[in-house]
């Protein structure tokens, strides 16, 4: 391979790819798991492929104008298909905290934007260094920003509503629509429209890392003397007589027996999973060794059985003692796994 064609082919690939690798580096609670990154890549992967078929059958078959295509057509059906697996794996609850769903919805646009730019080399052996410096850091990057926004914007939605309706992505994929039709319209230069992303998108994220992780160090410092003391109240038989017992104490003439013991059986997991989650992000930040427990995976699934058993309206009643969130589950359920 001559040195003009490493060099393309480095401006094409390394921008993207070396961005990602910074946000994982930025990840300072090492929250995301390696292989789910490396499977949203597969996923971009899969979505260009399937994105390529789309587009050319609609030229070939539909006789689609290119301009047409290019402006509002290719973003629709890139950015849906780019969006289609982020959206499931954050459905699923596979994603903790803001840092988590860029992180994933950044891998998902490299592994398209590695794919794009493979065809461009093919196709066009002898374009200029300056056309592989737009698609390097404006195409390939603007793949991975315009995922990133979906899927951050859609993790704060089910955040603040509570919910995982799919309703409550469109103002994600809105957005991340509009960016990719604006780029692909051509309003500015191409050199400056990759400047424009690199000043747009980048930062947007880095914003975003950065309030993730002030949520997480909240969170982290939230009623951790409360809970140490709670559990221990809860331990030493003494729970009756703390106010949290007396609380619980009002609902003996509203649950039955059995009910109320799931109850305190529930508030005692949750505070016990609660602390170990948060010790584990201390150890994570500082490099340290995780302790292992035996008994987690037993306890994880105790946690799921009580759940489903007190239903909605026991864990209303405990929210005053717990002011558990979605995601405040989600870190004891995958934090407390270590």
């Amino acid at each position: 391979m001559s040195p003009g064609a490493i060099l393309r082919v480095g401006l094409g690939f390394l921008p993207v790819a070396c961005f990602l690798a910074g946000l994982l580096g930025l990840d300072s609670f090492k929250l995301v798991r390696m292989r789910w990154v490396l499977w949203m890549v597969a996923f971009g992967l899969l979505a260009a492929g399937g994105s390529y078929g789309v587009n050319r059958g609609l030229v070939d078959a539909a006789h689609l104008d290119p301009v047409l295509l290019r402006r509002f057509v290719a973003p629709l059906v890139e950015e849906g298909l780019k969006g289609l697996p982020i959206l499931l794996f954050l459905r699923a609850g596979r994603a903790g905290f803001l840092v988590d769903a860029a992180i994933y919805g950044f891998a998902i646009g490299t592994g398209f934007a590695l794919v794009e730019n493979i065809y461009y080399f093919l196709a066009l052996p002898d374009a200029t260094v300056a056309l592989w410096i737009v698609r390097g850091f404006g195409t390939a990057v603007m793949h991975g920003g315009t995922t990133a926004v979906l899927a951050m914007a859609t993790k704060a939605a089910h955040d603040r509503k509570e919910s995982r309706a799919w309703a409550l992505a469109l103002p994600g994929f809105g957005a991340a629509l509009a960016i990719h039709a604006a780029f692909n319209a051509f309003l500015l230069p191409p050199m400056w429209s990759a400047v424009a992303v690199l000043v747009v998108l980048p930062p947007l994220i880095l914003l975003a890392f950065e309030w993730s992780e002030k949520s997480l160090r909240a969170w982290l410092g939230r009623g951790f003397d409360l809970h140490a003391d709670l559990l221990e109240a809860i331990q030493s038989g003494g729970f009756a007589e703390t106010r949290p017992g007396r609380y619980l104490s009002v609902f003996k003439d509203h649950f039955e027996g059995p009910m109320l013991a799931d109850m305190l059986c529930y508030l005692r997991l949750c505070t016990e999973l609660s602390l170990r989650a948060k010790g584990i992000l201390m150890l994570r930040e500082n490099g340290l060794p995780i302790p292992q427990d035996p008994e987690l995976e037993e306890k994880i699934a105790e946690l799921r059985y009580l759940r489903r058993s007190i239903g909605r309206t026991g864990e209303m009643a405990l929210s005053p003692l717990l002011q558990l969130k979605d995601h405040d589950l989600w870190q004891l359920e995958n934090l407390g796994k270590g």
